[in-house]
């Protein structure tokens, strides 16, 4: 099980990417598709075209981490994050990973420290 600190985005690539590339590829990405820091220590995620394919960058305090998963059938349902401009959360990242489709899903307001 991966726990991240509550600091920590994910960002989404929603634009089709070529799942052949690597840690070094996908962290030239983030900085010219994303336009953010692959060192930042958050969370960056790539889908394929068909979009059953996700890779997950992150950089750890020694290192890069990859993560890659593929869906034996099925996609990864992402039309609730189109429009959407802010990060999301670890726990939305899970629930996508899972196959669930958020695109009516409502958050409840929670507290949290300013």
């Amino acid at each position: 099980m991966l726990t991240l600190p509550p600091s920590v985005q994910v960002f989404l690539s929603l634009e089709p990417t070529d799942m052949r590339k690597g840690i070094d590829g996908l962290s030239g990405l983030t900085q010219s598709l994303l336009e953010k820091d692959p060192l930042s220590g958050h969370l960056f995620c790539f889908f394929n075209k068909r979009g059953d394919k996700i890779k997950v960058l992150y950089w750890d305090r020694g290192g890069y981490c990859l993560f890659h998963k593929r869906l034996e059938s099925g996609r990864f349902h992402l039309e609730a994050f189109r429009e959407r401009k802010e990060p999301l959360r670890f726990s939305e990242l899970v629930l996508i990973l899972e196959g669930l489709d958020l695109k009516n899903a409502k958050r409840h307001a929670r507290f949290a420290l300013p």
